[in-house]
């Protein structure tokens, strides 16, 4: 059992190498299931007192002699010391014996050969380097590392030391965090180091100072060139796990078509389904489409420096993740036997949070590593799984009631980047009207100035610019009548439309639904008012959840997954192939990049996937990413994916240089633009000057090659369906550089964390945003016993509108998963990165840029406390959190990491 491996004492005996304590799993396949397995290294217990301060284990490495190529000048002895970061489930099998290579390596002195490089060429043109073997030294319960050792001998004449090259002598792959010289050289690694029996060449890493391509000692210029070469490959072969492969491919293996025909989905990628492009994994095609990448249990293969599993805590978010659906998605299908039940009362629904769910444990003791959703045993047979009450309905039980609260959270709820201006009148559809029916919408100007009666006409709400949408008309329309021809849900286009009421708080005027012509029966559209009967009302109150089920699947689809992780992934791929490790813009969006391929991988394999969580829960259904394709094709733009030119975009802001951010927005109180342009300033000025630190004149970018490389694959492969929009920025100038870098930057913090974090305590009570409705609206072509019993119970229709019970509890514990932060996550302007801190203007800028974002939590809190901002501050309302920048660990609210972490 796992429980007993994590409390057995290890001696330092057991820990030492020559039993691969640190030595990963197995490497023949692409991964393995067993890196997520909920386990920590921990302090062996027998060495809590004798190693109060630090336990070590030494060996006899000071008379390991280095060798060197000779040179006729005297030489100084240099020492090295490597930390190696131990593998999570390694460090707990101590017990198990190394093999004879490992074994021999150990004996000999010879676990790693290092070979420093200098900047300069001797007078021949050849690269100066001296050798040594590195031997195990020492394992640091304290800061959980193991370090081995070397000693150098370097002629005085060798030069400023720029690289080293390292070869593992062991049969695994080893975590490499640090080579540190004692003359005051750092190589800062965090990156695997391949086994030579796995692939012959050295790994080669560069110390911590920073150089254009321009810039590069000659001695070093070949080097950078075949790092940078090893990351490509050549587009062939399936990859394997200890390789750091990043190459391009389409989204063609969400599809299962080996299992059944019925989870076949189309190709992402391409001119019919346009899409950003993910990590080629080199998997053999599916026996049953050849189109199509076939599937594995095991987790997808991502390049090395990439999965974290074995290296980061427990909690981390792709472990916490795999738990969840491993083990609490099992459980809660295995209790219920239909499928398609829902909640047969509003009290069954606070059950959840009132007493629990009782399930079977799973076999592999996986739920153990869930504590906040997991309470512990019921009996010998049963594990309670029982939802922590989210923080809306703990302050308020009925705000997802209220209208008010259904406008406000479009400003300060999960998902703030839908709404829109409207700026034109009537409302027309750009579908084509032969197939969908009549373009124009039904609400009408007798419907808007019935509702705004007292305050003003609709000529003067447009100008005053009084009017907004929620808008998923014209791209739900087109999936309508197939997504009806599916069990147990329906659909319609929607239009939502909104006033600006003098204090600043948004009011509902009408909502639409909209069903297309069909061989069978013609269009159906109707608007719905808040109403003061009961029979409106209750309509208005389902008409709600069904906007509210589209906004759920536009925001997990478009603002969550397309907007952050999906295009993301592109730029992180083209980094590594084009900017070397020494490049510095690559040294400053590293810390934005880390996990996310994970993470991504991990969504394709369980979420995303062929009825996976995301299709047999939302709307709309097994469509929902070929509508995300739609997304992308129809609505997203590089050039808007900034903050402020979001805004803009959607006319939520006009620029106005005057004021501080540039913009003016057209809500005042718009608290995830008020807090956000905080955030994206911050980081726009630390790109700036980072940059112009760089980059002191304009030529200097325009005539980086790895740049333009860098920036030209982006364009024309990562995203090359859309290689030929006009709206791509150049990249020729500081200014160009800074925009570009700065909207890569804010996707990866600010927008993530806005659209990800408040997930539980928004949806985590179900009615407040629901997934997918499951029943057409009651006065939609009704038979008189279907009308009848909607008079009689409308509850009843809302309940079955609702999710059913099994979609509700497993998007639950997903959201609660999502919603979480790591106990070791890494916010915005926490950590200074080494090659930051190694120059000394970069570290000012930084501090800089620190202090600033220290500064927002107060501004945050000043703006939750005061009652003039009605969409953040009154009674029972969750304040506005999801932007301040750190947060404890845990589902906080709060909390912007660096990366698209989970």
């Amino acid at each position: 059992m796992l429980k007993s491996q994590i409390n057995h004492p290890h001696s330092l005996h057991n820990l030492h190498p020559t039993h691969k304590s640190f030595i990963n799993g197995d490497t023949t396949n692409l991964s393995s299931s067993s890196a997520y397995s909920p386990i920590i290294f921990c302090r062996p217990a027998s060495t809590k007192k004798s190693h109060a301060t630090r336990a070590r284990s030494t060996s006899n490495a000071g008379s390991i002699k280095a060798i060197s190529i000779p040179f006729l000048t005297k030489a100084t002895t240099v020492k090295c010391v490597i930390t190696i970061q131990p593998t999570i489930s390694s460090a707990l099998a101590g017990v198990s014996v190394g093999g004879v290579i490992d074994g021999v390596s150990d004996l000999l002195g010879q676990s790693f050969l290092l070979e420093l490089v200098s900047n300069n060429l001797d007078s021949k043109g050849n690269q100066k380097k001296v050798e040594a073997y590195a031997r195990y030294d020492a394992l640091d319960f304290d800061i959980n590392v193991y370090t081995y050792k070397c000693n150098f001998e370097v002629p005085e004449d060798f030069g400023e030391i720029g690289a080293v090259l390292v070869q593992n002598d062991y049969s695994k792959k080893m975590f490499f965090k640090t080579i540190v010289l004692n003359n005051g050289v750092t190589f800062t690694c965090e990156s695997w180091v391949h086994s030579k029996y796995d692939n012959p060449e050295k790994r080669i890493f560069f110390t911590n100072k920073s150089y254009l391509p321009s810039e590069t000692p000659e001695a070093l210029k070949s080097l950078r060139e075949k790092d940078i070469e090893s990351l490509r490959g050549n587009g062939e072969g399936e990859r394997k796990s200890f390789e750091r492969i990043y190459d391009y491919d389409v989204y063609n293996d969400l599809g299962a078509p080996d299992q059944s025909l019925d989870l076949a989905r189309p190709v992402l990628g391409g001119e019919e389904h346009p899409y950003p492009r993910r990590c080629r994994t080199g998997r053999s095609m599916s026996s049953k489409d050849p189109l199509t990448e076939s599937r594995t249990l095991l987790p997808f293969y991502v390049p090395a420096d990439e999965d974290f599993s074995e290296i980061k805590e427990v909690t981390f978010g792709a472990k916490t993740l795999y738990s969840v659906l491993h083990g609490v998605v099992p459980s809660l299908d295995a209790i219920v036997t239909d499928k398609d039940k829902g909640f047969p009362l509003f009290t069954s629904i606070d059950l959840l949070y009132n007493q629990g769910v009782n399930v079977p444990p799973p076999d592999n003791g996986i739920l153990s590593a869930l504590p906040r959703l997991v309470k512990g045993a019921a009996d010998a047979a049963n594990t309670v799984i029982q939802f922590e009450t989210p923080e809306t309905i703990d302050r308020d039980t009925f705000s997802w009631f209220r209208d008010e609260e259904f406008c406000r959270q479009m400003l300060a709820g999960i998902n703030p980047c839908g709404i829109q201006l409207v700026t034109e009148w009537p409302l027309v559809s750009k579908l084509d009207p032969e197939i969908y029916g009549p373009a124009e919408s039904a609400i009408t100007k007798e419907i808007v100035e019935e509702e705004i009666k007292g305050f003003m006409t609709l000529e003067e709400a447009l100008a005053q610019k009084k009017l907004f949408m929620l808008d998923y008309h014209d791209l739900l329309l087109p999936y309508v009548n197939k997504t009806r021809e599916l069990k147990g849900t329906t659909l319609y286009g929607s239009r939502t439309l909104m006033f600006l009421t003098p204090a600043g708080t948004l009011r509902p005027l009408a909502i639409e639904l909209t069903r297309p012509p069909s061989d069978t029966k013609p269009q159906w559209k109707h608007v719905y008012t808040p109403s003061w009967d009961a029979t409106g009302a209750w309509l208005w109150k389902l008409a709600k959840a069904h906007v509210l089920a589209h906004d759920s699947g536009y925001h997990q689809l478009v603002s969550h997954w397309l907007r952050t992780h999906c295009v993301t992934e592109p730029y992180i791929i083209a980094t590594n192939r084009h900017l070397s490790q020494m490049h510095p813009i690559q040294r400053l969006l590293l810390p934005h990049f880390r996990y996310t391929m994970q993470i991504n991988s991990l969504a394709r394999l369980l979420l995303i996937n062929a009825m996976g969580i995301i299709e047999s829960t939302f709307s709309p259904g097994k469509y929902c990413m070929q509508l995300c394709s739609d997304a992308y094709g129809q609505l997203w733009r590089f050039d808007h994916e900034a903050l402020p030119a979001d805004l803009i975009s959607r006319g939520m802001a006009v620029e106005d240089p005057t004021l501080p951010h540039g913009v003016k927005l057209t809500i005042e109180d718009y608290p995830f633009a008020n807090d956000g342009l905080l955030i994206y300033d911050a980081i726009k000025q630390w790109v700036t000057s980072y940059v112009n630190h760089y980059y002191p004149q304009a030529n200097l970018v325009d005539s980086d090659e790895e740049l333009q490389s860098w920036w030209n694959e982006i364009r024309t492969v990562g995203h090359g369906d859309k290689k030929d929009e006009p709206w791509w920025p150049q990249l020729k100038t500081q200014d160009d550089l800074i925009g570009i870098v700065s909207t890569i930057m804010w996707v990866t913090s600010g927008h993530h964390s806005a659209v990800n974090f408040g997930q539980y305590d928004f949806g985590g009570y179900f009615p407040n945003r629901p997934t997918i409705s499951r029943t057409k609206m009651p006065n939609e072509d009704p038979t008189d016993e279907e009308w009848q019993s909607f008079i009689r119970r409308p509850e009843d229709a809302l309940l079955k509108c609702f999710p059913s019970q099994i979609q509700a509890t497993k998007v639950m514990a997903i959201l609660d998963v999502l919603s979480s932060h790591s106990p070791d996550e890494e916010y915005i302007g926490g950590n200074i990165e080494a090659s930051w801190e190694a120059e000394p203007a970069i570290k000012t800028a930084f501090e800089e840029f620190r202090g600033r974002l220290n500064e927002l939590e107060a501004i945050i809190d000043s703006r939750n406390n005061d009652p003039n901002l009605k969409n953040r501050s009154g009674a029972g309302l969750v304040p506005y959190q999801l932007l301040k920048p750190y947060s404890d660990k845990g589902v906080t609210g709060r909390g912007v990491p660096n990366s698209i972490s989970i």
